[in-house]
């Protein structure tokens, strides 16, 4: 549901009578940039008017956590969660069973009469709501709930209103739990729960599963706490297999028994290694953690004698983190492991320069990943120094995991990728430091990706270029960003990027609205603010709101802060609209001394025009237009420029700095 106020539906009424006057308008009016302005002049395109900003969002800045120039405000709050959980996984049933401990701090100023948690495996149970075609393995068993030590009955979901008595419900994805008293600002809860699942081969769209029967990835494992925020209290959409996850920030222990000879490994500290690890593996692994050179901590020679081995047959592997938004794990019986570490910047602030460890696990069947802990150190060190905020946690993991996925999936610490043998190593590189760069943004500048994948996806598809750009120097360019988003846009095949992600109409709008376009319009911010500007901007968001959760428009009032300018026409053009840019060059008048030019502007996106001029004896002159003609209802402006020179050449944006949808008009020659 969007917001319109009465001058924006006013704005719109007006802007119909104004575009059904130029449909019957006979010729362009064309006005010098320099020229006086008329004292009435009708516009010949859509105006931008001003961006839907919801209500909910306008009353968290009344009440003070959100503030109207981008930055958290002075009572910003969030929600905590500490995990205690336990697994035990069963390849032979394909089986994982769960027991989790979880303490809930309300710290906001609300009364909660009851708590939102997730389900995420019952993307899988028959008869729940699904974006595609699903494994069907019963989803998830509830054996156990608990609050507050007492036991929890179902609630039949055909009986309307439960009296207050307490009880829980599942609807889909969702576990609602109804409260025996209310939690009252400051209050903490505690919440016991056990559960088993059948781990699907392509579990949850493909982001977690099995395969082979050597490797079993674990993600959307676990009943969790759904996330209430300042905006709209709980986030109650249900999971349906293609947008990812909202979450909190939270504290875990994980404990995980699996079979001698499989080898684990998950978000957080490793606690245990040397009670787990067959002692030369346990040698090899303490090596790669302090050397920049890969380590073959296992090697395929010791394949079944990697582990310690146990009376009972199983081993318990123990990890710990704080402040992450997630856990998953792996487990896997014929991968090769190879280790080592990268260096992340400062990050303890005395000087020195702090290094992560680097796990890469992948089976003979994945050749190209004999390069892949090479490709891991890179993608870390470089994002941890472009982004300005060094990587922060004990270990960075990459599984191949064929089967699963073909492309990637980021967990915090951890992420399961294809085997990208017929891709090649250069895409490998790719989805690597695409996963990595997901560990700044979505883990720890929090979007909300069921809602809003743009800012999760786009903003990691931008800095993946960076990455690429670093890697493999002069074989990358703008348009390896611009290009997926040109070959859909303007077409009734688009979406606008403000799409509840889950909404996009079928086919390629979720995917362009999500990664190649929001990319392409944060590289064309660039262009028109400045590298440098841009980065301080962007950089200042990424910071203000780490571990915390951002909303699009947190993002839009940040950069407009930074760079101490309205940019509403931008956010309402790029990310409201399905509008295309289409600057070209009209007439050319050469004096031989001056240039008039004739710059059009055939697209609804207003933007400057970098505009350049190649003299006669290859002096180059770089002008720029300004954004403001177009804003005034222009579609052409005609600019005079002394050349002293004749001219031989002239080019709209040489530099490839915006997405243009056709660049064929772009260019003049003499």
């Amino acid at each position: 549901m969007h917001n319109f106020s009465t001058a924006s539906v006013l704005s719109l009424f007006i802007l119909t009578i104004f575009l059904a006057v130029q449909a019957c308008s006979a010729t362009e009016p064309i006005i010098s940039p320099d020229s006086e302005r008329e004292n009435f002049h009708l516009p010949e395109r859509p105006l931008p008017y001003p961006i839907d900003i919801p209500v909910d969002y306008l009353y968290a800045i009344q009440e003070g956590s959100r503030s109207m120039d981008g930055a958290p405000g002075d009572y910003y709050w969030q929600n905590e969660a500490s995990y205690d959980l336990k697994a035990e996984l069963l390849p032979e049933e394909n089986r994982v069973n769960g027991h989790v401990r979880i303490q809930y701090q309300n710290n906001s100023p609300d009364q909660l009469r009851q708590l939102l948690l997730e389900l995420a495996q019952n993307l899988h149970k028959a008869g729940t709501m699904k974006k595609d075609n699903t494994e069907i393995t019963g989803g998830v068993d509830l054996r156990s709930v608990k609050v507050r030590g007492r036991e929890l009955n179902e609630f039949d979901p055909e009986i309307r209103g439960y009296g207050g008595d307490p009880g829980y419900l599942v609807d889909a994805t969702r576990l609602l739990i109804i409260l025996d008293e209310t939690m009252n600002p400051g209050d903490s809860i505690d919440l016991e729960i056990e559960w088993s699942f059948i781990v699907p081969q392509e579990g949850a769209g493909g982001r977690m599963g099995r395969s082979r029967d050597n490797l079993f990835f674990i993600a959307y494992w676990y009943p969790h706490m759904a996330v209430y925020d300042d905006v709209i209290g709980w986030f109650t959409d249900p999971f349906l297999g293609n947008a990812e996850f909202y979450h909190g920030f939270a504290d875990y222990t994980l404990e995980i028994t699996a079979p001698d000879n499989w080898l684990v490994m998950a978000t957080g500290d490793f606690l245990n290694p040397a009670d787990v690890l067959a002692d030369h593996v346990y040698d090899r692994y303490i090596e790669a953690g302090q050397t920049d050179e890969i380590i073959h901590i296992v090697t395929e020679a010791d394949l079944g004698a990697a582990t310690r081995q146990n009376e009972n047959g199983t081993l318990t592997w123990k990890f710990s983190a704080g402040q992450v938004r997630d856990v998953a794990f792996s487990a896997t019986r014929e991968s090769v492991w190879d280790g080592s570490r990268a260096s992340v910047g400062d990050l303890t602030g005395d000087g020195n320069t702090d290094y992560t460890r680097i796990h890469s696990f992948y089976r003979n069947t994945a050749p190209l990943w004999q390069e892949q802990a090479e490709y891991s150190q890179h993608s870390i060190t470089f994002l941890s120094e472009y982004l300005d905020h060094p990587y922060p946690w004990p270990h960075m993991t990459s599984v191949e995991g064929a089967d699963i996925i073909g492309g990637g999936m980021e967990y915090p610490m951890i992420t399961v990728m294809g085997s990208y043998n017929n891709l090649g190593a250069q895409r490998l590189y790719g989805v690597t430091a695409h996963e990595f760069a997901h560990m700044w943004i979505p883990m720890i500048v929090s979007t909300n990706e069921r809602r809003y994948t743009w800012m999760d996806e786009g903003f990691t598809t931008f800095n993946t270029h960076q990455a690429n750009a670093d890697r493999y120097p002069g074989e990358f360019d703008n348009f390896d960003i611009f290009h997926s988003y040109l070959n859909i846009a303007g077409t009734d095949m688009e979406g606008p990027m403000m799409r509840w992600s889950d909404y996009h109409y079928p086919g390629p709008a979720y995917g362009v609205a999500s990664y190649p376009k929001p990319a392409s319009v944060l590289t064309a911010l660039q262009g028109m603010l400045g590298e440098d500007l841009f980065r301080e901007a962007y950089l200042t968001f990424i910071d203000e709101w780490a571990y915390k959760h951002p909303y699009p428009w947190d993002f839009f009032h940040t950069i407009e802060r930074v760079a101490d300018t309205d940019l509403s026409w931008f956010w309402r053009s790029w990310y409201y609209e399905t509008w295309v840019l289409d600057h070209a060059i009209g007439e050319v008048e050469d004096n031989g001394d001056s240039v008039t030019i004739q710059i059009l502007d055939l697209g609804d996106v207003p933007m400057p025009v970098k505009l350049l001029i190649v003299l006669e004896d290859g002096t180059q002159i770089n002008e720029e237009i300004d954004v403001s003609y177009w804003l005034e209802g222009r579609r052409s402006v005609r600019a005079n420029f002394d050349t002293g020179l004749p001219v031989e050449r002239i080019e709209i944006d040489p530099h490839m700095l915006f997405p243009d949808a056709d660049r064929s008009n772009n260019t003049w020659e003499k």
